[in-house]
């Protein structure tokens, strides 16, 4: 097989045209426009909207992602220290409205959709997503104020928020207790006022400390003395690093100050932090503490933080799909580009190289590359038009079905993508050969960005736990079988479609969503809860390959019934969209037999090892 010739890759952040088919081919999101929240936007606004973020992102956050790289934010004992082009990269962010692009007019939003707002903040994770962590985690806290917050709140913490003049963060995890946040020993001593008074230590705190915006609001976990014990006596504080005067003005430094910064093997950009809270150094009106405001009820915290950790999951999960997209598209280029070898059956060895994209094993590890990516990126956009269907759908039943499927999918977003799209940047290097392990090239920054996204808003087994533990069990097992039927209703789709080999697939994706109804049946039969949850992990990886295989068929059928009449240009395209769905059927799906037939063993050698048996 001959390379394509005069082939381009005209950005190396995203497939425009892979996007443009997720959402209107695939996701019709041009008709979320005749909703009334959505009535003045069109097509034309949404991907203006895409051209925008395409711009900045190439432009001034791109740019600046290696040299944020190699000069990671310092600290001085006084103030944090960063490379200039970032601040300047998130006034352009700010400028262009982008913070509340999702948000109500009101709030001088635009109202895209989340479907939208997500494929266009797309562009800046993969231009760098580091600098995009600022605005990640200031929307996310903005989300919660707005749904748990008072009008008060609102009006002092997010408005300024959208605006750009203010930034925020969650503070979750304490040095002693990372993710066992019911071991959290942070203290809220409430004050005559209404207000209370903080005092603890927050570990690997995002964005904790910067001059990038006048103000950073923290939004912290902590516990008001004589609740509950464990988690249902957590709360939740809003703790600016200024106090907001009434009429908006900043008053003096909060009594929360910086312990000393993290330094990480990739993702280093975001500048990260260890707090403290209440230590001394800065005194509101000289009284210790620092000064927090309650969000929603006393000892209702994590619940109300979990609407934040929730949107980050998913978030986390699109920032691993792109920083895997990027690398693909890097190694893609590379592959055109880079002659070496000859064809096997070539036998003059002074005949011209050809580019290594010719070779078989390069093409196969560009293909899994395609099928990790496009799959991943597929999910992380359905997940976000589920957000708008619970919001926005003209039924309560819809709404209620969207829900149900935004739950159980949750926890597949963000871990299938950081694993099996890091898996695709470890390709993207190999394909690079011994270039791809030098600091010459992007690929190996974005391994390393990307290993943080199998740890960070809840690891691998976090999630298993939350899969297996809660989720395909909650409502009596609605949420895994409202998934089963969606995915047997596109199983129909592809046999409807007449294409033998899509009929194939069709059967491969129903016996799978059969397999995993067995096996979860299996698990739940121990009558044992910590041998059914001892390979949690196990049951996530194979129930997120069914998942992605879902959407990977559901991307075949769009393609094969648009493949008849389409222009030379979108022919290719569509051809290799049911590549990548054939190899991600033969190469990936089978893989999850065995995984099948260990669960159903209830296999207990993880769970018998004994620690001094290492």
């Amino acid at each position: 097989m001959n390379a394509p010739q005069n082939v381009e890759v005209p950005s190396k952040l995203l497939s425009r045209r892979d996007l443009e088919f997720m959402l209107y081919e695939w996701l019709d999101v041009a008709s979320l426009a005749s909703r009334a929240r959505f009535a003045d936007h069109s097509r034309d606004t949404f991907d203006a909207a895409l051209d925008t973020c395409e711009r900045i992102a190439e432009d001034r956050f791109a740019p600046h992602n290696k040299k944020g790289d190699q000069n990671e934010p310092h600290f001085d004992g006084e103030r944090v220290h960063m490379i200039p082009e970032v601040k300047q990269a998130l006034d352009a962010f700010c400028a262009a409205g982008l913070m509340a692009a999702g948000q109500d007019y009101d709030l001088g939003g635009m109202q895209l959709p989340t479907v939208m707002e997500k494929a266009c903040f797309s562009y800046f994770k993969s231009a760098n997503v580091a600098t995009s962590g600022y605005p990640f985690l200031t929307i996310g806290n903005a989300n919660l104020l707005l749904a748990h917050g008072t009008r008060e709140q609102i009006d002092t913490f997010v408005r300024p928020m959208m605006e750009g003049r203010f930034f925020g963060t969650m503070c979750l995890s304490e040095p002693q207790a990372g993710s066992s946040l019911s071991d959290i020993k942070t203290r809220a001593e409430p004050q005559a006022d209404g207000t209370y008074r903080l005092f603890g230590n927050k570990m690997w705190i995002s964005g904790g400390d910067h001059e990038l915006s006048e103000n950073i609001v923290h939004l912290v976990l902590a516990k008001i003395p004589g609740g509950p014990a464990g988690v249902k006596g957590i709360s939740l504080f809003i703790v600016p690093r200024k106090l907001v005067n009434p009429d908006g003005s900043l008053g003096e430094r909060n009594d929360v100050a910086l312990a000393g910064l993290n330094h990480k093997m990739g993702y280093r950009g975001t500048v990260n932090t260890l707090l403290n809270f209440g230590e001394g150094k800065f005194r509101p009106g000289g009284r210790p503490g620092a000064v927090g405001y309650l969000v929603g009820e006393p000892n209702k915290g994590l619940a109300c933080m979990f609407h934040m950790m929730n949107e980050a999951r998913i978030g986390v999960g699109l920032g691993a799909t792109l920083l895997g997209y990027t690398g693909y598209l890097h190694a893609l280029e590379y592959a055109r580009g880079r002659p070496q070898g000859r064809p096997l059956a070539a036998k003059d060895p002074t005949a011209p190289q050809v580019p290594i994209v010719a070779h078989a094993d390069v093409r196969r590890m560009l293909l899994a590359q395609k099928a990790y990516v496009e799959g991943a990126l597929a999910l992380n956009l359905y997940c976000a038009r589920l957000v708008d269907e619970e919001k926005t759908a003209e039924s309560d039943d819809a709404k209620r079905r969207a829900h149900l499927l935004l739950e159980i999918l949750t926890p597949i977003a963000k871990s299938w993508p950081s694993q099996w799209c890091l898996e695709a940047n470890s390709l993207a290097i190999q394909v690079h050969g011994g270039y791809g392990y030098t600091r010459d090239y992007n690929v190996e920054q974005f391994y390393r960005d990307n290993r943080l996204n199998p740890i960070h808003e809840g690891t691998h087994g976090i999630q298993g736990l939350d899969l297996l533990g809660r989720k395909v069990m909650m409502d009596a097992g609605a949420a895994l079988q409202l998934l089963g039927r969606e995915m047997l209703a596109t199983a129909k789709s592809a046999r409807e479609t007449g294409d033998a080999e899509l009929g194939r697939w069709a059967d491969a994706l129903a016996a799978a969503v059969a397999d995993v109804g067995e096996t979860t049946r299996a698990l739940w039969s121990a009558g044992d809860l910590e041998r059914t949850l001892a390979n949690a992990t196990v049951y996530l990886e194979l129930f997120g390959h069914v998942v992605i295989a879902w959407t990977w068929l559901a991307q075949a059928v769009v393609a094969r019934r648009a493949i008849a009449e389409a222009a030379s240009d979108d022919e290719r395209f569509y051809r290799g969209k049911l590549q990548a769905a054939k190899y991600f059927f033969l190469w990936e799906l089978p893989k999850t037999a065995p995984q099948h037939a260990l669960l159903r063993s209830l296999d207990a050698t993880c769970l018998e090892m004994c620690d001094e048996w290492f």
